[in-house]
Parts: structure tokens; sequence; C-alpha cells
């Protein structure tokens, strides 16, 4: 049923942006028609947080050592935020060429497995217990 997640960063200037995580990022992707490009993205997941809101959302990037994704970085001249200890990872944020922030952390949380591709069936939601039907009296058996 699901066969993957697609996620859209808005920018002032998506062509820079585009442009960026092709040639820097180095992230696979393809030409849809227009120059309009889609990336493909590795394994991901999703956590859902409690919130006053409904329609929040967030979107980072994972990597295994931070500190070399900023080193790399600062090699192509792109400036990153210095990085954080949250609880959950290491953070810093990347300043995209059309002015937004993407956050790149090394989570220390536990990673699910990838969901198996078309392997997932629709769940039912559990059924509602029924209410016990009270046995019938009947008469005693007479003998």
């Amino acid at each position: 049923m699901i066969t993957g997640a697609h996620s859209i960063l808005y920018s002032r200037d998506s062509e820079a942006d585009r442009a960026f995580l092709r040639d820097v990022i180095g992230m696979p992707h393809v030409d849809v028609g227009h120059g309009w490009l889609i990336f493909g993205l590795p394994p991901a997941e999703i956590a859902v947080h409690p919130s006053e809101e409904n329609n929040v959302h967030e979107f980072y990037l994972m990597c295994d050592d931070v500190d070399a994704f900023v080193a790399q970085m600062k090699g192509n001249g792109v400036e990153c935020g210095p990085v954080q200890a949250m609880g959950w990872g290491r953070l810093t944020q990347v300043t995209l060429p059309g002015g937004g922030k993407l956050g790149v952390y090394q989570p220390r949380h536990a990673r699910p497995k990838a969901m198996a591709v078309g392997r997932m069936k629709a769940r039912k939601a559990a059924p509602k217990p029924r209410a016990r039907k009270k046995a019938a009296r009947r008469p005693p058996r007479r003998k």
C-alpha cells in the first residue's frame, strides 16, 4: 500500500536549492520535466510529537557523523550552524542558497527497520469489545 514518502521543501530560490541538493549534497535525482528535479532519499522514519496545532511539520536529514558532515560542507564553502547536543542527537543546520535552513543530525535514538515496500497490509481497527449477552434464563429441567 505505502511505497514511499514525498517531502517538500519550500524555497524562495528553488532552482539554487535544487542545484545544492544535486551538486553539493550529491542526492540522486530524476528530472520530471522542465528542470523540475525529484530527489531520492535514504530510508526514512517519521515521529509524531504532541502539539497544540495540527499541520506543523519538520524535515531533517540524518548522518552517521555530524562533525564529518560539517567539515565536508565547509570544504564546499557551505555554512553550517554550530553543532548542538540535543537529547535525541547532535544537530546542525545548513543554510541553503535560497536562504532557508535544513537540519542535519546524527541520531542517538534507536533506528527502526525500513518498511518493506509492497508488503504492508492495511490493518483494520481493533474490533470494539461486544457486550456479553446475558444468558436467557431457562426453566430448570424436570427429571
